[in-house]
């Protein structure tokens, strides 16, 4: 909690509730935020398209773990490439580079960071999804320079390309 003044109650957000975003080619939809946890932590359920995943970066503000629902995601955490199939939990440190992509045809999985702020991040570079679907393929690459500049404002540092290094 951020204060002892502040009251954080209960959250229940079932199938297809929660704030949806489409951020960098996934459907996003935030179950649990800073303002509903006290920034305690943030539970954002995805659901992403092969070959989609995030540039190599670095936390400085929180820990972030995945939990893979359905699908299959490859990892590549301080230095080791790890398969993981449904049922998987990866945990990356704050600190420590990592990326991931989704390696089957399409995933479904959980991204949690503690403390919470990420979703903020995904409020700043998405937008508002228009359906609960994944959105359309972008028509231009991303602006790299811009979410490099939107990243470092919430403590990410982007350090390589998407995909697992070689």
């Amino acid at each position: 909690m951020n204060s002892s003044t502040e009251t954080v109650v209960p959250i229940v957000a079932g199938p297809g509730e929660g704030e949806a975003l489409w951020f960098l080619g996934v459907l996003a939809t935030v179950k649990a935020s800073t303002e509903t946890t006290g920034g305690a932590v943030a539970v954002i359920e995805h659901l992403a398209p092969r070959g989609t995943g995030s540039p190599l970066h670095v936390h400085s503000r929180e820990d972030e773990w995945f939990y893979v629902i359905e699908g299959e995601l490859t990892f590549w955490v301080g230095g080791e490439t790890i398969v993981a199939p449904a049922g998987s939990f990866v945990f990356g440190p704050k600190g420590i580079p990592h990326t991931f992509t989704v390696s089957s045809d399409q995933a479904r999985f959980l991204l949690v960071t503690e403390p919470a702020g990420f979703e903020k991040f995904m409020r700043a570079v998405g937008e508002p999804a228009s359906r609960l679907e994944i959105p359309p393929p972008a028509t231009e690459p991303p602006d790299v320079a811009a979410l490099t500049a939107a990243a470092a404002e919430y403590g990410i540092e982007i350090t390589g390309p998407p995909g697992i290094p070689g």
